[in-house]
């Protein structure tokens, strides 16, 4: 109507719900984000889709990169052939294997993994910025929300690069995609949640269970040690034999740029490379083929492709003397295991500390089995198709050698602790007891209320510090895990701050022991130097008589 103000609503845009907009915004205008939490789910579907294109432009580029480096035929002709290749890229990047002519390529780059899971972890925070979540315990959300879609972008493009050569595995695409996302979209949502609301991780650890707080503990630093020394091993390895790799680098012929992407494609295979250590100090070892063996108790490796990190393999024969020093890591990272295992939930009864000891190897083994069967693999047909370790064998080895030396290592963490506890009691049990004076309120007694006949009745009345103090009481509430938490962290810096002033003032005690000895022995000596230089003279014995008055003797 002329001279009024009608709202037709659009197809596809929203009903007005009646929110208040700025003046001067238009209808039609994009919501701000600071007037309102956007919804979970379709935003989810936006920061899958934006994380995986975003990872799809660095695998083009990086292709675009070899393919120029690389001799080719015109651009046009090439086209399709080299965004499949991208694609293919993308997914072996999500560790998506793909079948070929004669056989399977399934010995793919642990640390391409990275891209995408970064990529996932920055879209993570930002869901949970644009978008209202609530609780800690409700991340899984957020987690789903990217992981669904992100799942069903992995499928699509699994599909789209299916060549008559290459056909990657679908179900694989589906699995590892959600898995990926689902992991790194939700710890990165869960970090911004914690950052918003001040949650530290310390605190975050503090709401498990503190059996199972302790075992994650203890197996991620024995995880870690084990993965410490593996990398140390390997770059031991590559260092002796690097003749050979600039060797093996230099027949390829790569150029500047392919150098470069040879590198990268390297780094990419690091991770592999540390997990094969690993399972190289731990005993079973690791295949690069059949009928191959690389080992402690012996080498046996036939040809293998020109790349130069293959250079660090031993040569065929009996294993170096030197590498059998590596037996050490997995003990190592046992005891490692099994001190932060106890330290973290110590057992009152002796006998249990052993067992959560060698529960924390078992965990600890099942990763190491993980690991393996995501390094090995296959490459190609004929003699390469069976590369890496035997997870199930490295597994249970992991098992029984870190959970052996974690579980010793967990009961003598474990008596060592009960010991100071038992000190500590008895010391306490010891210490005078110092009687506090009662505090004087200001409160006058019950008894000076007067009461008589003819008085009103009277109601002493308490002062406000006491009904403060019977407020809370009343509302007093069971202290939180985490709460808990910190108290147990407090008391242990308490009695680490007590231990080191006691061990501070034995130290002084026993330096003013030592000097007072000092002390005595130069007198000492003082005395023998005057008496050897007065030797020649006559010495005075001096003595005393004692006489008794006959009188007052008793004789019968």
């Amino acid at each position: 109507m002329p001279g009024s103000i009608s709202r037709v609503s659009t197809p596809g845009s929203p009903p007005d719900r009646g929110r208040k907009r700025p003046s001067g915004t238009p209808v039609d205008a994009p919501r701000d984000p600071s007037h309102g939490p956007r919804p979970l789910y379709p935003t989810g579907g936006i920061a899958a889709a934006t994380a995986a294109g975003i990872g799809l432009a660095v695998i083009v580029t990086l292709t675009i990169v070899g393919w120029v480096a690389a001799p080719h035929s015109p651009f046009g002709e090439e086209v399709v052939e080299l965004l499949q290749g991208a694609v293919l890229a993308w997914l072996v990047s999500h560790h998506v294997s793909f079948t070929i002519e004669d056989g399977q390529f399934g010995l793919l780059p642990i640390g391409l993994v990275l891209i995408p899971a970064l990529l996932l972890y920055r879209s993570g925070r930002w869901l949970a910025r644009s978008c209202e979540i609530g609780r800690l315990r409700h991340v899984y959300r957020a987690a789903l929300a990217i992981a669904s879609p992100y799942a069903a972008i992995a499928g699509t493009l699994a599909l789209l690069a299916r060549t008559d050569v290459m056909e990657p595995s679908m179900p694989r695409a589906l699995l590892m995609g959600f898995v990926i996302a689902f992991l790194s979209g939700g710890l990165g949502a869960l970090r911004q949640m914690m950052r918003d609301r001040g949650v530290a991780v310390g605190a975050l650890l503090g709401l498990m269970p503190g059996r199972a707080r302790s075992l994650l503990v203890g197996m991620g630093a024995a995880t870690g040690s084990l993965l410490l020394g593996g990398l140390l091993l390997f770059l031991a390895a590559l260092a002796v034999n690097l003749p050979e790799a600039i060797d093996a680098t230099r027949a390829l012929a790569p150029g500047m740029v392919g150098g470069t992407l040879l590198l990268l494609v390297q780094l990419a295979y690091l991770p592999n490379a540390v997990v094969f250590a690993v399972c190289y100090a731990l005993g079973p070892g690791f295949t690069m083929g059949e009928a191959t063996i690389v080992a402690p108790t012996g080498v046996s490796v036939g040809a293998l492709p020109l790349f130069p990190m293959l250079a660090a393999l031993p040569a065929n024969g009996a294993a170096p003397v030197v590498s059998l020093v590596a037996l050490a890591v997995p003990f190592v990272a046992g005891a490692v295991g099994g001190v932060l295992t106890q330290r973290s939930a110590p057992d009152v009864v002796s006998e249990a500390a052993p067992l959560w000891g060698f529960v924390c190897g078992v965990t600890t083994g099942m990763v190491c089995a993980a690991l393996g069967e995501l390094a090995g693999g296959s490459l190609g047909a004929e003699r390469l198709t069976d590369i890496g370790p035997s997870s199930w064998q490295v597994g249970l080895v992991a098992a029984l050698e870190v959970g052996v030396a974690a579980a010793i290592a967990a009961w003598i963490s474990n008596w060592w602790y009960t010991r100071r506890m038992r000190l500590a009691v008895a010391a306490a049990a010891e210490a005078p007891v110092k009687e506090e004076p009662e505090e004087k309120t200001g409160a006058e007694p019950v008894e000076s209320v007067p009461v008589g006949a003819g008085l009103a009745t009277v109601t002493p009345l308490r002062p406000r510090e006491e009904e403060a103090d019977d407020g809370t009481a009343a509302e007093e509430r069971e202290p939180s895990e985490a709460e808990r938490f910190t108290e147990r962290q407090r008391a242990r810096d308490r009695a680490r701050e007590a231990k080191k002033a006691e061990r501070a003032a034995r130290r002084e005690a026993r330096a003013e022991l030592r000097a007072q000895r000092r002390e005595e022995r130069r007198a000492l000596r003082a005395r023998r130097r005057r008496s050897r230089r007065g030797g020649g003279e006559s010495e005075e014995m001096y003595g005393i008589s004692y006489e008794a008055d006959p009188e007052e003797i008793d004789v019968p």
